[in-house]
């Protein structure tokens, strides 16, 4: 099964309603993503950690998650400034690094970061389960919200059916190696796990029709609308409407009494 570090907890972002949780998750990654302005990815920058050190994550965890994307931004570091076109910022020999290719590293690293950390500190506070019914609760179409539960639920059985097929393989003295004889045996180890894919498919399907399913899941949770879930609501529409103002430069045209 997923490992899911981070939803049992009693912090405040436990607290606030799955719903709530993914409105503003995706609100505030779509405005980070857009972004441009590099101080106003510093401000989002903060508030997502701000939000880490509320939910009372742990922090070697949350650096582990991290560390996964690090890896990616490390790579963007050694080739953008190096291969990026404009102003040279200074020169090694045959290797000159360009202003456009650090400041376009630096964007790209900040905006991976935060949108991963506000991922971390409000949806990956809760189960996976009661994502795909907060998404229900939202209004995304039940058959894609059935298609997210049933793969996560059956995603790990076909890895488990693959691991016994590649166990059977190797006691039958397969070793892996490069040549065509090992490709065609992983080609059929894929063709097998997809046959018994789909006839674990059709009695999964029988089976549940035979417990009543009529195309709906129902849930026992619920999401109580409660005041800690609005004061959270309009916290986070205050910072986002700051964002936007810092990324259109909205400060510059006030008067200087307004400021």
């Amino acid at each position: 099964m997923i490992h899911e570090p981070f939803a049992n907890g009693n912090s405040q972002i436990h607290r606030i309603d799955p719903r709530f949780k993914i409105i503003v998750a995706t609100a505030y990654s779509f405005t980070v993503a857009l972004s441009n302005e590099l101080s106003m990815l510093m401000v989002a920058f903060l508030i997502s950690f701000f939000l880490i050190v509320l939910a009372r994550l742990n922090t070697l965890q949350v650096l582990r998650r991290l560390s996964v994307v690090i890896g990616f931004l490390l790579l963007l570091w050694v080739v953008l400034p190096l291969t990026y076109e404009g102003e040279i910022f200074f020169q090694i020999g045959p290797l000159s690094m360009t202003k456009p290719g650090l400041n376009l590293s630096a964007l790209i690293t900040i905006k991976s970061i935060t949108i991963l950390m506000i991922i971390i500190s409000l949806t990956a506070t809760m189960t996976t389960a009661t994502l795909g019914h907060a998404l229900n609760r939202l209004g995304v179409p039940e058959k894609i919200v059935h298609l997210f539960l049933m793969t996560y639920r059956y995603i790990f059985v076909l890895e488990q059916e693959f691991q016994r097929l590649l166990t059977a393989t190797k006691i039958r003295g397969f070793r892996p190696s490069t040549n065509m004889h090992s490709y065609k045996t992983y080609a059929y180890l894929i063709g097998m796990l997809f046959v018994r894919a789909s006839e674990r498919s059709q009695r999964v399907y029988h089976a549940m029709l035979c417990r009543g399913f009529k195309g709906r899941f129902y849930t026992l949770l619920d999401f109580p609308s409660s005041r800690r879930n609005w004061v959270f609501l309009a916290f986070m529409s205050i910072m986002l409407t700051c964002l936007i103002a810092l990324e259109l430069n909205i400060l510059d045209y006030l008067p200087i009494s307004c400021r």
